[in-house]
């Protein structure tokens, strides 16, 4: 009942903008909260040369989004920072398994207050507060998970209270420049927006899933000739400069399959 009557708030919040067929030049997006930087750059740039298209943008956690657009909020193109929320969509008929690319590939780190000094993750455990996104909602959360529960820490910290959950990831990297914890993981493209916080370290990729982006198009967005041409466009060299400026790098792994 929580879960409906969160996702009908949602659906309500988002329909003073959102709901009702697309309009004309309308590109209604759903990205990850850790994209929300270099999306709008892109989306700026890309509208350029599209005086009337208009970019209606909702930024959040993978999963969150995806609940959203599995309740029925109007969505055309979904970038999730895993592959886990975009199958869940496809098995839900709310995108289309065909229309799904990779679109780039991210690394998970461990920032904090520079005084710290924290150098692995075996340094971890004699810290008091640690962030991290909601594992069930966050993909960072969750790759931040795996790693822990590759090293035996997880379950130890959860029930020690030494974990913060945090909304999204970029909420986690505010309580690592706040000082209100002793550490975040988020990704190496959050951590180069921090002023305060520094990395300490990279979290090694065996420890966890890679962190690749897929985007795709909903049902709806593959019948919208902007989003479609926005999806083309954030393949383009262009693009991934932007991307890359950003931190992101292009996927190292083959297109998305289902699993």
């Amino acid at each position: 009942m929580k879960r409906f009557l969160g996702c009908l708030f949602a659906i309500l919040l988002l329909s003073t903008t959102l709901c009702g067929p697309t309009q004309a030049g309308e590109v209604r997006l759903f990205a990850a909260a850790s994209m929300t930087d270099a999306i709008k750059e892109l989306a700026e740039n890309f509208s350029r040369s599209r005086r009337d298209l208009h970019f209606i943008q909702n930024f959040a956690a993978s999963g969150t989004l995806a609940r959203q657009i599995d309740a029925g909020a109007p969505a055309d193109l979904f970038i999730s920072a895993n592959s886990r929320w975009v199958d869940y969509l496809v098995d839900q008929k709310r995108l289309s398994r065909a229309e799904v690319r990779p679109l780039v590939q991210n690394l998970l780190v461990f920032i904090g207050a520079p005084q710290r000094g924290v150098k692995g993750m075996a340094d971890l455990d004699r810290l008091d507060r640690i962030a991290i996104g909601s594992p069930n909602s966050v993909p960072a959360g969750r790759y931040a998970r795996e790693a822990l529960s590759a090293k035996g820490l997880y379950d130890p910290m959860l029930s020690s209270g030494k974990l913060i959950l945090a909304k999204d990831v970029r909420q986690a990297l505010m309580y690592a420049e706040r000082g209100e914890v002793d550490g975040a993981f988020v990704y190496r493209t959050d951590a180069l927006l921090a002023r305060q916080a520094v990395i300490h370290f990279e979290v090694p990729g065996e420890l966890h899933s890679a962190v690749v982006y897929p985007a795709g198009l909903t049902v709806e967005g593959a019948l919208n000739p902007d989003a479609v041409a926005f999806l083309n466009y954030l393949q383009t060299p262009e693009a991934h400069e932007v991307l890359e400026k950003f931190g992101f790098s292009k996927p190292l792994e083959p297109p998305i399959t289902h699993h």
